[in-house]
């Protein structure tokens, strides 16, 4: 099939979208954006009064990689089923503030703004940190991108950042209400040490902790200052992102999208094989924009 023959959903084989989360340091991307989400102490108690996060952590990780997937590479009725589904539930939660007793609803929009935020800063940052080639136009044209995905989980997409300035802006005027709560310790407590088996738990020491370092240590200083535990120097930060992104990219792409639920396999299906993506592709236009 063409690719112009069929559905290339929301965002399409030309974005920046499209090539960016085909990555597979997106993962790492993930872990460092949980970690800053829960940093709102409004935001992550909806998640933990409404959910058993310690039972269900991998499932709701799992969850959300999934809707990713979805609005990225899926048709535009699939993602747009998929943010419809988040807009329901969320419309059904509601979480109580234990210091004041006020019951608010976990789709303010200044909470999904937050979380919205915090996930594509983690997404741009941990990909560009670790050797994913952008030029400034282009970071900024990731960012305008997702203007589609916050409309899809409910927010006004004028309302949303779309550079990396606006962005800059938006986390230097919401830092105030920031804390290390108890729900924060909860989730980096998770992240460090997540519940399995006995006879895996070597591999989570060996492998997973090394990933859920590496997420904390990518994230700003002032969330360290916050969770107040100290993470390597920068450039030390850097070597090691730059490092494991190195490591994953020598993976088969083709290996790697076996993965389920093979969003990009099935894309590339509809598509065509040009739909592709591959960091050469942004790189071919960098060089074109030089």
């Amino acid at each position: 099939m063409r690719a112009g023959a069929a559905d290339p959903g929301l965002f399409g084989p030309d974005s920046v979208t499209w090539q960016m989360h085909a990555d597979p340091m997106m993962w790492v991307a993930g872990v460092r954006a949980l970690y800053l989400q829960a940093l709102h102490p409004r935001a992550v108690r909806g998640v933990m009064q409404n959910s058993d996060f310690r039972r269900d952590a991998w499932g709701r990780l799992m969850r959300t990689a999934s809707f990713v997937g979805t609005t990225t590479y899926g048709t535009t009725e699939a993602a747009e089923k998929a943010g419809a589904r988040v807009r329901k539930i969320h419309s059904m939660l509601s979480a109580t503030d234990p210091d004041t007793g006020e019951r608010y609803g976990v789709d303010e929009p200044g909470l999904l703004l937050w979380v919205h935020c915090a996930e594509i800063d983690s997404y741009l940052h941990v990909a560009r940190r670790s050797g994913f080639r952008l030029t400034e136009a282009q970071a900024d044209r990731y960012i305008a991108e997702h203007r589609t995905s916050a409309r899809l989980v409910g927010l006004d997409p004028d309302e949303v950042p779309s550079s990396q300035s606006e962005v800059r802006e938006y986390f230097e005027k919401v830092r105030p209400e920031l804390a290390a709560g108890p729900e924060a310790r909860v989730v980096d407590d998770f992240l460090q040490r997540p519940p399995t088996q006995a006879l895996l738990v070597p591999a989570r020491e060996a492998l997973w902790r090394r990933v859920a370092n590496l997420a904390y240590a990518a994230l700003p200083p002032y969330a360290h200052d916050l969770y107040g535990r100290p993470a390597p120097a920068p450039a030390v930060v850097t070597r090691r992102l730059r490092a494991t992104g190195t490591a994953l990219r020598c993976v088969p792409a083709r290996v790697r999208w076996q993965l389920p639920p093979k969003h990009i396999l099935r894309a590339m299906a509809r598509l065509g094989p040009d739909a592709r993506p591959a960091p050469y592709k942004v790189g071919r236009w960098v060089a074109i924009l030089d």
